[in-house]
């Protein structure tokens, strides 16, 4: 059989790899090729190469700068970077108290974020500036071309808001810049004056190699400030205003701070020229230079008076042709169309969310959720120093230990890359371990191999010994959001595994997709059938579900994950010697370490209660809830890998069974009829500390662990639930139970607040009981219905009233609170929509509970 074209064969792998091979008319030597589970060879290898490829084309460049309102750069590590500014300059106020660049808290803004967005594609974002009188659009798209992820480019309109004057003045400043090698030049002939037309930026880098950028003059519509005032005539404001910088490469994501500076020294010599009495007005003031010496950042600014548009467009010349204005029209026309159907097919919303109100609501908590994608490259602090109190052996421990926290010897490691989402721009705008296992799960919906590319980026961090950094502060920039004290990263302290959950439900995914290709392959008699385009798998988005991908992820992911899930289980190991206890094996108990009287920050359960003082003979059943997660995981791996790993999938089962039953024997409390953490009192006895909430229903939330037909468990897990003086509120579920003493007190963050990533949780297991035979079926049923209505209602309540998404909501109000434009797991509720409305009293059998 003759060589079939790299292209050819990858259609060929994608749609008949999970079929039956009787099915495909390719000789019984070349199916061998691909068909294995664990033989990189032939046809085998070309496809995992040729959809890398698609996807470091189709994800190289993003707005993956997310603590910026607007910034752009490649996933390439010291490369371009590129971002835009703006304020108002009607008055000499104006740029000192509404200037925008980096998403800010307290910036005056009635919303901002992706109303649709598509991270191959492109999307559209609007900033409702309520304290610039102007609200921004930007149309951001992507075009294929070339060998470097081809073209990029981006339409920038400014509207007036209702109570803007007429005549209503923006300053916009558009930065491009290199924090590594290559070079950037201004392909316009200089001109003191500024630079009229198109104005072009030619340039290199290595993973972009030649490149172009324009910044457009825009309609004939858009209107600029004039003044009589000899400035003016110097600068007239009809052109782009101009200015290189030539920075340390370290600095130049330091945008804001260097354009203050050049205009603080314009300014200066403006008073000097012109005194106080005959000052140029601000929009003439708060302007560029129009000095010409090269540099590595290069920023163009405009001024206009009312409404505006002008388009930013890269070209990559490893293209034919170049990005221009008319493509990036084709592209904003096409787009909306094509996300719209995308979106249906993703997120099938069921009632009462299938209106156009909830629509429009979860494009937009899902495309600010997908917007918040971002790269990042740079340093990180780590405490390698080891100190002995790390151990947190000795009575009292949290305090040598926090005395060693203080002195540590923290040192600069890496540099490392990370590709994530993240859980806030303006106040978390970096990877969270705990947070990035939630925000996968509607990314999966969207596109698996996104998803798994962001998996493979978190656990390329995986370090000799097993460890994760629980919040990833890569770099100077991202640094520069984060207080000094929460910089440094410690190699004793874990993080909820809830990548984990992200996994285990790709799994299941392809297991599907697995079983409906096998239900088709019945049905179909020719070849050309299943050559067809209705095969998921053929997407390029779904290329993963096909098996020799899918196994071929597993299998290179898997040595980080168990390396991960060895180090947790050594690390946070519990006492089960010291004290008699009621354990039925004698290794599966857990504890967070790095606990003090008022925090345990590893569970990211901060302030969540525990008990009292700290002590080393705690056992946490929310961080063994977690090891059964991680094992669960781990064991169908290594079933889909198939006989070699046979080996592990016993040793798995064993310890999932172990775990387990140790967690129903240690932490399930008969007084209390719920479960608990454990500590050791004066008398030296092992004792449960009960503060009902969410971790005790953590068992109940990760799944596998209360059968069915567990009536006594379960049924006080449901009721605890659906008590309103307990943890049940029009809301959404509480984290503390009212009737418990710390309940809204301190610092009240998981001490009353509503969570959503919690109550998903919640609603998988509800309905997951709802759908099987057992004495609290028909409970189990009606509280996932009342409860999806309960937090999906609220959360889309209070976007409308405030325009924002939020960290969490009040359980008396339901008010969002903390912090603003929280897009990471709150954008959960897209999945709650899509959950079902109504639900019939199934009666199957549900093939993994606890072993």
């Amino acid at each position: 059989m003759a060589p079939l074209p790299c292209k050819a064969l990858l259609g060929l792998l994608l749609t008949t790899a999970s079929i039956p091979l009787a099915s495909a008319s390719i000789p019984d030597e070349e199916i061998s090729k691909f068909n294995t589970a664990g033989e990189d060879t032939g046809a085998y290898s070309v496809i995992i190469n040729e959809v890398q490829r698609t996807n470091n084309e189709t994800l190289l460049w993003g707005p993956y700068r997310p603590q910026v309102y607007f910034g752009v750069k490649p996933r390439l590590p010291d490369s371009f970077i590129g971002g835009l500014m703006w304020a108002g300059v009607d008055n000499f106020f104006g740029i000192r108290d509404q200037f925008r660049h980096t998403c800010e808290q307290d910036d005056d803004l009635d919303g901002y974020g992706w109303e649709e967005y598509d991270v191959r594609k492109g999307g559209r974002q609007v900033v409702k500036d309520k304290g610039n009188k102007i609200d921004l659009e930007m149309e951001w798209r992507k075009v294929k071309g070339g060998q470097h992820g081809g073209h990029w480019g981006v339409r920038i309109k400014g509207t007036p808001r209702p109570d803007a004057p007429k005549d209503v003045k923006t300053a916009l400043w558009f930065y491009a810049g290199l924090e590594g090698e290559g070079n950037i030049e201004l392909v316009n002939e200089e001109d003191p004056l500024g630079l009229e037309g198109d104005v072009t930026l030619a340039g290199q880098a290595p993973g972009l190699e030649k490149f172009r950028l324009t910044v457009t003059t825009g309609p004939h519509t858009n209107e600029h400030p004039e003044s009589e005032h000899e400035a003016s005539l110097l600068k007239p404001l009809d052109r782009t205003l101009y200015k290189a910088f030539d920075v340390p490469t370290e600095y130049v994501w330091k945008t804001r701070d260097i354009l203050f500076m050049h205009i603080q020294e314009y300014l200066g010599a403006l008073m000097k020229k012109y005194g106080k009495d005959n000052h140029p007005p601000a929009w003439n003031s708060f302007t560029l230079a129009n000095e010409f010496e090269p540099g590595n950042l290069h920023m163009m600014q405009k001024v206009f008076v009312g409404a505006f548009e002008f388009d930013i467009l890269f070209s990559s010349e490893s293209a034919e042709t170049p990005m221009t204005s008319e493509l990036l029209t084709k592209k904003i026309n096409s787009f909306k169309p094509e996300f719209e159907a995308r979106f249906n097919e993703a997120f099938q919303l069921q009632e009462p969310f299938d209106t156009p109100e909830y629509k429009e609501f979860a494009k937009n908590m899902f495309s600010n959720l997908a917007g918040g994608i971002g790269y990042f490259h740079g340093t990180t602090l780590v405490d390698k120093s080891d100190a002995d109190e790390y151990a947190e052996e000795e009575e009292g421990f949290w305090e040598g230990a926090s005395e060693a926290l203080k002195n540590a010897d923290a040192q600069f490691m890496g540099p490392y890359s990370l590709f994530t989402s993240i859980p806030s721009r303006p106040f978390f705008p970096r990877g969270f371990y705990w947070d990035e296992g939630f925000q996968l799960l509607p990314i999966l919906e969207w596109d698996v191999d996104l998803c798994l590319e962001i998996i493979r980026s978190w656990f390329s961090l995986v370090d000799e010994d097993g460890w994760i950094a629980r919040e990833q502060i890569l770099g100077d920039e991202a640094r520069s959001k984060v207080p000094a004290e929460f910089q440094v990263q410690y190699p004793h302290h874990a993080n909820p595994p809830t990548l984990f959950l992200a996994i285990t439900d790709f799994i299941l995914k392809f297991e599907a997709e697995e079983k409906k290709q096998q239900q088709d392959s019945v049905h179909m008699d020719q070849p050309q059938q299943v050559l067809g385009s209705t095969n998921p798998a053929s997407d390029p988005r779904t290329a993963h579900l096909s098996r020799p991908l899918a196994i071929h992820f597993l299998k290179t992911l898997y040595p980080s994950l168990r390396r991960h899930y060895d180090w947790f289980r050594r690390t946070q190991a519990g006492d089960l010697k010291t004290w008699t206890r009621p354990a039925l094996y004698p290794k599966e108990a857990y504890r967070w370490r790095s606990r003090t009287p008022d925090h345990c920050l590893a569970s990211g359960l901060d302030d969540y209660p525990r008990p009292q003082p700290p002590h080393t003979g705690e056992l946490h059943v929310d961080l063994i809830s977690w090891v059964s997660v991680m094992t669960r995981c781990l064991r169908k791996i290594a079933i889909a890998l198939g006989d070699e790993y046979a080996a592990d999938v016993k040793e798995l089962l064993q310890i999932e069974s172990f775990v387990n039953k140790n967690l129903n024997a240690l932490h399930w409390s008969e007084e209390h009829k719920t479960y608990c953490d454990i500590t050791v009192d004066d008398y030296e006895e092992s004792i449960h500390v009960c503060h009902k909430g969410y971790i005790s229903l953590f068992p109940f939330l990760v799944g596998g662990i209360i059968p069915p037909d567990d009536g006594e468990r379960l049924k006080a897990v449901l009721d605890l639930m659906a008590d309103p003086e307990e943890l049940w509120s029009p809301y959404g579920l509480r984290s503390l139970s009212k009737s418990d003493p710390y309940f809204s007190t301190g610092e009240n963050y998981w001490r009353g607040p509503i969570w959503i990533n919690i109550n998903y949780l919640a609603l998988r297991r509800l309905l997951e009981y709802a759908r099987v035979p057992g004495p609290c079926q028909k409970q189990a049923r009606q509280m996932y219905l009342d409860l999806r209505k309960n937090v999906v209602e609220n959360v889309y309540k209070e976007w409308k009233r405030t325009g924002f998404a939020w960290e969490q909501y009040d359980q008396g109000t339901g008010e969002g609170r903390r912090t603003k434009h929280f897009l990471g797991w709150t954008s959960l509720v897209v999945k709650m929509m899509s959950m079902p409305g109504k639900v019939s009293l199934v009666q199957k059998e549900y093939v993994d509970w606890a072993v």
